[in-house]
């Protein structure tokens, strides 16, 4: 149908796009030069097939806001998994950070540098340097983004559940400029089949793509996010299937019992199936966990 000489067909695919780039804006973490980095080989160069993205040297958090009407000021930083060698941007990503923009919550979905002795000084603190510089951004900005800075999360699935894991309970280790001494403690965690140890039980691809195969025992001891959990880790909310043969369930059994023990809050929902990498839809059953995370911010007060 036209009008006007207007076809509505091109409109509603322009509508679409406008809508998306006004609740979807890539922010460069480091406008004046990423930390801790080396000049990367001519060949390192980003790639991104099919939603699986590797190679990153500029990081960057991607902003998705709820309608003004639904948004909570609750924020939630999204990390991808994929090993330490890649990141499952799309259904990892900008499904969950979509779904999250739904309910009300500002996500902002981290793309993040990928450890790499060829890129980086130090390969296993680039990942953390990048998610303590998301939320030292979103709390800057937290009134142009309409943020409330007691409740920005994150979020990670699989190594990203490592690196989240990481960032709740390494937040005193400082690793990038902090001048201002802005709070780099997340509000809380949602960690989905996360990797969370470096010990016997880890997902082996993780560990050597961070610390090495062969890590030293106080380097993997130092990453095994069970053994640095205290009284102040942030409430944290877990989901795991039993049949995950890849990053085995003990991982997130592990961390929820050190957090009971230190007297921390957490919440878990484990599947009896499922396998691992899932995203939002584990296809073995009709109950989505998303719902419950939901809930569970509710419950907790961090959204309304």
């Amino acid at each position: 149908m036209r009008i006007k000489g207007f076809n509505l067909s091109i409109a509603a695919i322009l509508v679409a796009a406008i809508s998306f780039g006004q609740s979807s804006e890539p922010v460069l973490l480091y406008p004046n030069g990423v930390p801790n980095s080396k000049p990367a080989p001519a060949d390192y160069v980003e790639k991104n097939d099919n939603g699986w993205i590797s190679k990153v040297t500029q990081p960057t958090i991607t902003v998705f806001r709820p309608d003004d009407n639904k948004n909570s000021g609750t924020a939630v930083i999204i990390i991808p998994g994929g090993g330490y060698s890649g990141i499952a941007f799309n259904h990892e990503g900008i499904d969950v950070a979509k779904k999250f923009a739904d309910a009300g919550v500002t996500a902002f979905l981290l793309k993040y540098r990928l450890p790499s002795d060829l890129i980086m000084v130090d390969r296993s603190i680039g990942p953390l340097q990048d998610a303590q510089r998301a939320i030292q951004i979103i709390r800057e900005r937290a009134a142009e983004w309409k943020v409330d800075l007691n409740k920005v999360g994150v979020l990670g699935f699989s190594a990203g559940g490592h690196l989240a894991s990481t960032f709740g309970t390494h937040y005193k280790q400082t690793v990038i400029d902090n001048k201002s001494n802005i709070d780099l403690r997340p509000s809380f965690m949602a960690l989905i089949y996360p990797v969370i140890t470096m010990g016997e039980l880890t997902h082996g691809g993780s560990k050597q793509n961070l610390i090495g195969r062969d890590a030293p025992a106080d380097k993997a001891n130092l990453y095994s996010n069970e053994k640095q959990v205290d009284a102040n880790t942030p409430p944290a909310f877990f989901v795991h299937a039993q049949d995950d043969n890849v990053v085995p369930v003990q991982n997130s059994l592990m961390m929820y019992e050190a957090i009971t023990k230190a007297g921390a809050k957490a919440e878990m929902h484990l599947y009896q199936a499922g396998g691992h990498g899932f995203g939002l839809n584990n296809k073995t059953t009709p109950d989505q966990w998303f719902d419950h995370c939901i809930n569970w911010l509710k419950a907790s007060r961090f959204l309304k």
